[in-house]
């Protein structure tokens, strides 16, 4: 994992240098500190998917370049088959699997995501980034925290928000919560 980490953050140093954006401007694009954003480049710490997405975008490139290195090809259609799809490790409490990774020109990013019940009984932390996001819950009960409201979602519920407000998932019941999440 923390190698997987290294080689996303060189990509995107790499990807960052040739486009002449100073670490400074796309941490102001992404609304992080210019260390936050040195932590990412330097595999240091995890990036969190909403934030490779924005940068893809900021780069002009498909997300699959950032997590693969290998251009995006597909243009009419992509299949993903179950449980093939590109892990995205980039929050400890969630796993994500990225279901288009080779389809190119990109408009969202969908992923399924798995929310493992929490032992500790805190809030979970919580994220923010530019654009809007749809959840669907596939299995199992979530609760989302979003903008000071808690909403509890079950199994063919959906919410569909406004991703720059602070939001955060936690799965209940203590069973792992699994959803199809698409950030655009």
């Amino acid at each position: 994992m923390k190698e997987k980490m290294k080689e996303i953050g060189l990509r995107v140093k790499e990807l960052r240098e040739l486009s002449d954006i100073s670490i400074q401007d796309m941490a102001n694009y992404l609304e992080v500190s210019g260390e936050i954003y040195q932590d990412y480049e330097d595999g240091k710490k995890d990036i969190p998917a909403s934030i490779l997405f924005e940068i893809a975008h900021k780069m002009q490139v498909d997300m699959g370049l950032l997590l693969t290195g290998e251009e995006t090809r597909m243009h009419i259609f992509s299949v993903t088959r179950k449980g093939k799809g590109v892990e995205v490790g980039r929050r400890k409490q969630y796993q994500y699997e990225n279901l288009a990774e080779k389809f190119i020109h990109k408009k969202a990013e969908p992923f399924i995501v798995a929310v493992e019940p929490r032992s500790d009984g805190s809030k979970p932390s919580t994220n923010t980034h530019p654009g809007q996001e749809f959840n669907y819950i596939l299995e199992g009960t979530l609760k989302i925290y979003i903008h000071d409201n808690e909403i509890i979602l079950h199994e063919g519920d959906s919410i569909f928000f406004d991703s720059s407000y602070e939001h955060a998932m936690e799965a209940l019941d203590n069973k792992t919560a699994r959803f199809l999440a698409i950030v655009m």
